[in-house]
C-alpha cells in the first residue's frame, strides 16, 4: 500500500511536460457527478484553449443507444488536489454532435441570461450554502450513529465540538482545504443541527461562476467521500421524523 501511495503521489513535472485535465460533468438524474480523465501537452489555464472531449450518453441516462454520443464543452478550470501540480479539474457541459445543448444542460441558458449586458452591470452576488449528510456505507445510516439507532435529540450538535457531537469532522476539513486550494471561493464550514450532518458555503461568487464553484466543491466533496468509504448525500430529508432537512440556500446581493 506504501508503493501505492507513493505512485498516487508521483509529481510529473519531475518528468514529463504533459498534465492530467480531469472532465467534469452533470449526469442524467441533474444531480449525479460524471468525470474521466485525459493527457495535455501541457499546462492550460484558459477553458477557451482545452480540447472538447465526447461521452457515452446513453450510460448516464442522457442519449438514446442509437444516437449516444454527447459532446463535452469545457467552460472554467480549478487546480486539482488530487494529482495537484499542473493537474486541472475542468467543469463542462454537454451538448449534441450537432452544437444543440442537452435537455439536461441548465447552464446553457443561464449562460445566456448572466452575460446579457444589464445583468453583467448589475455584478450579480451569489452566496450558496450546501448543507450534506454523511452515511456508512453499507448500511446508509448517518455516519456515527448506532446501525439502526438514534443519537440523542438534536441540539448539542449545531457548530458543536467533540467526538460525541462533530461527527466526520476530518472529512469536512480535508473539503475545505481542497476547495480552498482548488481556487474555489469556498466561505467557510459548519456542522448542522442533525449530527453527521455539516454544511459549506461557496461565495461571495459572481454570475455563472458560482453555479461552476458550486459543482466542482461538490464533485470534490463526492470524491473526498470516496476515499473515506463514506457515502455523500445531498437528500432533502435523509431521516423521517424530528431530523434536520438538509437544502441549498442561496443568498443574493
Amino acid at each position: 500500500m506504501s508503493l501505492l501511495s507513493d505512485l498516487l503521489n508521483l509529481n510529473l513535472s519531475d518528468t514529463t511536460e504533459k498534465i492530467i485535465a480531469e472532465y467534469i460533468w452533470i449526469g442524467g438524474s441533474g444531480m449525479d457527478l460524471r468525470s474521466k480523465a485525459r493527457t495535455l501537452n501541457g499546462p492550460v489555464s484558459d477553458p477557451a484553449k482545452l480540447p472538447r472531449w465526447n461521452y457515452d450518453g446513453s450510460s448516464t441516462g442522457q442519449a438514446p443507444g442509437e444516437d449516444s454520443e454527447v459532446i463535452l464543452y469545457p467552460q472554467a478550470i480549478f487546480k486539482d488536489p488530487f494529482r495537484r501540480g499542473n493537474n486541472i479539474l475542468v467543469m463542462c457541459d454537454a451538448y449534441t454532435p450537432a452544437g444543440e445543448p442537452i435537455p439536461t444542460n441548465k447552464r446553457f441558458d443561464a449562460a445566456k441570461i448572466f452575460s446579457q449586458p444589464d445583468v453583467v452591470a448589475e455584478v450579480p452576488w451569489y452566496g450558496i450554502e450546501q448543507e450534506y449528510t454523511l452515511l456508512q456505507k453499507n448500511v446508509r445510516w448517518p455516519l456515527g450513529w448506532p446501525v439502526g439507532g438514534y443519537p440523542g435529540p438534536q441540539g448539542p450538535y449545531y457548530c458543536g465540538v467533540g467526538a460525541d457531537k462533530a461527527l466526520g469532522r476530518d472529512i469536512v476539513d480535508s473539503h475545505y482545504k481542497a476547495c480552498l486550494y482548488a481556487g474555489i471561493n469556498i466561505s467557510g464550514i459548519n456542522g448542522e443541527v442533525m449530527p453527521g450532518q455539516w454544511e459549506f458555503q461557496v461565495g461571495p461568487a459572481v454570475g455563472i461562476s458560482a453555479g461552476d464553484e458550486l459543482w466542482v466543491a461538490r464533485y470534490i466533496l463526492e470524491r473526498i467521500t470516496e476515499i473515506a468509504d463514506v457515502v455523500l448525500s445531498f437528500d432533502p430529508k435523509p431521516i423521517q421524523g424530528d431530523w434536520n432537512g438538509a437544502g441549498a440556500h442561496t443568498n443574493y446581493r
